[in-house]
């Protein structure tokens, strides 16, 4: 699959459900207490979801079994709701979703902090949240997709972390998945060539300690080999003639 340019009608079609799935990331922020469940989560976030008359991205996609992928501490991406699971005061919790409005999709994530954390958790929050932007800064014509990915790296490893190699961000439109891969680390080659009209997943997905991650029995739930906090921050942006457009971004959630 090419990398694809976005009409005029189908960015505005993606930013309404970039609009939405902000505003759905905004309600589930609201909600998160101790003594929910992840699949509490996972209900509510599907329920927001389809109040729009959208679709959730990710139920059934490759046989993911849910609306909301909630992933807790160590885990990186990917945690499967359920009603067994707790949250407690001093998580923190990686929430992504995906929203599919009249065929096209938008796709972010959050790391929140379940009442108060430790100061380690709060700066790994932060820092995974400002790699993003530090990596949208190269995210206009004339650059090249390994400039996005280089920024992501040196800002988060300039903190000692570890940046995950194993998952990538993405190209999205039509397709939950699309090219190109958007890897938040240096690559050998300077990528694509960026041009306005193409709209990316770009998604730090950074450890406290190592890069290594291991996949869990259940296939999906992906956490950090070493048992460290893991935090995971995602925005789908479109590429403009001049700075970037986050399409997922909640008023009021700026950099």
């Amino acid at each position: 699959m090419a990398v694809t340019i976005k009409s005029p009608r189908e960015i505005e079609l993606m930013r309404k459900a970039g609009e939405i799935l902000a505003a759905t990331h905004e309600e589930l922020r609201k909600a998160l207490k101790p003594g929910m469940s992840t699949l509490d989560i996972d209900r509510l976030g599907e329920k927001i979801i389809r109040s729009y008359g959208c679709i959730p991205s990710f139920k059934n996609y490759n046989g993911y079994p849910a609306s909301i992928c909630v992933s807790v501490n160590d885990e990186v991406v990917h945690g499967i709701p359920n009603r067994h699971r707790i949250l407690k005061e001093g998580d923190i919790v990686s929430l992504d979703a995906g929203v599919i409005y009249q065929g096209y999709h938008s796709d972010a994530a959050r790391t929140w902090a379940i009442g108060e954390v430790t100061p380690e958790a709060k700066q790994l929050m932060e820092v995974t949240k400002q790699s993003f932007f530090e990596g949208i800064k190269f995210a206009k014509p004339g650059y090249h997709l390994n400039d996005i990915s280089t920024a992501i790296q040196s800002y988060a490893e300039s903190f000692g972390y570890g940046v995950v190699r194993d998952l990538v961000g993405h190209g999205i439109g039509t397709h939950l998945h699309e090219d190109p891969e958007v890897p938040n680390f240096a690559m050998k080659r300077k990528g694509i060539l960026l041009r306005p009209g193409m709209t990316l997943a770009i998604e730090p997905m950074i450890n406290a300690g190592g890069p290594e991650v291991v996949w869990m029995d259940d296939d999906w739930t992906v956490v950090t080999e070493d048992g460290s906090l893991s935090a995971h921050y995602e925005n789908t942006i479109l590429i403009t003639e001049g700075e970037p457009e986050i399409l997922t971004l909640y008023k009021g959630d700026a950099e």
